[in-house]
């Protein structure tokens, strides 16, 4: 009977000890802040295109004077099917309307004030241009966002805070309960030195918004779900936290650019920055201006989107006086989208073999170093052990060929937190770069024009917490000419 109970001892742990080795390891602690489910969707978009349009459009001004007839907006051409095509041929798949500027013609017929298309002969004074967009967006499953101007030039309650603010909230139910999801809604502090005092209730306006749409995001100076990255350059700081101190942000403050382009690694908010820039130099359409070059766009790309904005180099594709988008907008952002597809669409890394200096739970854990080569940006991940506290590294290692490239694409499994503070690129030993915060990605365009080399280590000197890498890559950019030539 001891012998059996023995025998019966040792099947027992035997087949604890198969079942404890079989079951999968969790994954690691996150790191706080954390990305709301909006704010990670947000964050894989890369490009939103951003219209302006409206009175300035047929003044060839940028920022109206609110004394504007709404005869003069008369767009015969219209098309925003055609807008809509043109975002989704240049992977666009957020497209944001200015529904009011700041001389406060709404491009809605708004029943809170006739300074609207409803004074406009197009189409007899029964347009929407919201409407249209919202239709022609649908249709081609591209998203809508608004932007509706705190500051109007033209609507007398304008310095009376209670009868303005009133005014403008009013509007923004319009907006949020006639047009169906809206994705982003846009926020600024713009206003003139000229301008009758005026108190905006932000809180009160944000309150309203997350009741009307929970799963919207807001961008303003402060959030709360997106920041502005404090210019309109289009460009982050080489350091780009999504985590900062929305207490220490107002809107309008332009003593806190810095802290807004940097972001803070103590930050106990997650608010990724909006890169906001203009394909052309103004923000509307201009007969004398010209598109942006491909390569100054691509400039731009790496500076935002490859400093954790990513997704947000905001593209703003003004339409003309016809209602179009101008043919040679369409064309530029068309050979934009084409050279982010040519330097992207092959990665190097994928041919290599892969090794790193340890695994989160061993071999059979599910967090080996492989993960960072297949395509998901999020949840798969590289994670070392928590035994190795510093200097933690992944290496790619050529099976041929020596490995030919420019550019090194670096992304964060950034649902757990952001926890890269400093890390560099090694090529046969040799550091080719460095940086410091990494976020959902990091693109490093070699400033030697092209490397050769056959292996290439990414090495972490420092973290918040255990680098979690989800996604490597070495591409080639043919258009990357470090000498400008």
């Amino acid at each position: 009977m001891a012998k059996l109970s023995q025998l019966l001892c040792i099947i027992t742990l035997s087949t604890y000890s198969k079942l404890a080795f079989s079951l999968a390891t969790p994954p690691p602690l996150p790191i706080l802040p954390l990305p709301s489910y909006a704010q990670l969707k947000w964050q894989q978009r890369e490009l939103i295109m951003f219209l302006h349009f409206g009175v300035n459009t047929f003044t060839d001004s940028e920022w109206g004077t609110g004394n504007e007839s709404p005869a003069i907006f008369h767009p015969t051409g219209l098309d925003a099917n055609q807008w809509v095509d043109t975002a989704t041929k240049g992977g666009v798949s957020l497209m944001i309307l200015t529904a009011k500027h700041h001389d406060g013609f709404c491009l809605w017929p708004s029943k809170y004030t006739d300074h609207s298309v409803v004074g406009s002969p197009w189409k007899n004074g029964h347009g929407d241009v919201v409407q249209e967009l919202v239709n022609a967006a649908k249709a081609r499953g591209v998203d809508v966002g608004l932007y509706l101007s705190p500051w109007d030039r033209h609507d007398r309650r304008y310095g009376n805070t209670k009868a303005y603010n009133e005014y403008y909230l009013a509007q923004l139910q319009e907006l949020l309960n006639n047009y169906g999801n809206v994705r982003e809604i846009w926020f600024d502090g713009a206003k003139g030195s000229n301008a009758p005092n005026m108190s905006y209730d932000f809180n009160d306006w944000f309150a309203m918004v997350k009741e009307l749409q929970s799963t919207i995001n807001i961008f303003s100076d402060a959030g709360p779900g997106v920041r502005w990255v404090g210019n309109e350059k289009g460009y982050a700081g080489s350091t780009c936290w999504s985590t900062i101190n929305a207490s220490s942000l107002s809107i309008g403050n332009g003593s806190i650019v810095n802290y807004l382009n940097t972001g803070d690694p103590k930050g106990t908010d997650w608010l990724p920055a909006e890169c906001d820039v203009s394909i052309r130099t103004g923000w509307f359409w201009h007969k004398s201006q010209s598109p942006k070059g491909v390569n100054e766009l691509l400039e731009i790309y790496y500076n935002s989107v490859g400093r954790n904005c990513l997704l947000l180099l905001l593209l703003n594709v003004p339409p003309n006086t016809t209602g179009l988008i101008s043919k040679s907008d369409v064309q530029r952002l068309t050979e934009f989208k084409s050279a982010i597809n040519t330097i992207f669409s092959s990665n190097l890394a994928e041919k290599c073999s892969v090794k790193a200096t340890s695994q989160r739970g061993g071999r059979n854990g599910g967090f080996g170093p492989e993960n960072v080569l297949d395509s998901d940006h999020l949840w798969t991940y590289w994670a070392p052990n928590d035994e190795d506290k510093e200097d933690h590294w992944i290496e790619f290692k050529a099976t041929g060929e020596p490995l030919r490239f420019n550019v090194v694409r670096i992304q964060e499994a950034i649902g757990l937190g952001q926890r890269i503070r400093r890390h560099g690129i090694y090529v046969d030993g040799n550091r080719v770069a460095r940086g410091t915060t990494v976020g959902y990605k990091r693109l490093h365009r070699l400033g030697s024009g092209v490397v050769y080399g056959y292996k290439v280590r990414l090495r972490i000197m420092g973290s918040r917490a255990l680098p979690l890498i989800s996604s490597f890559g070495l591409h080639f950019d043919p258009f990357w000419h470090p000498n400008g030539h």
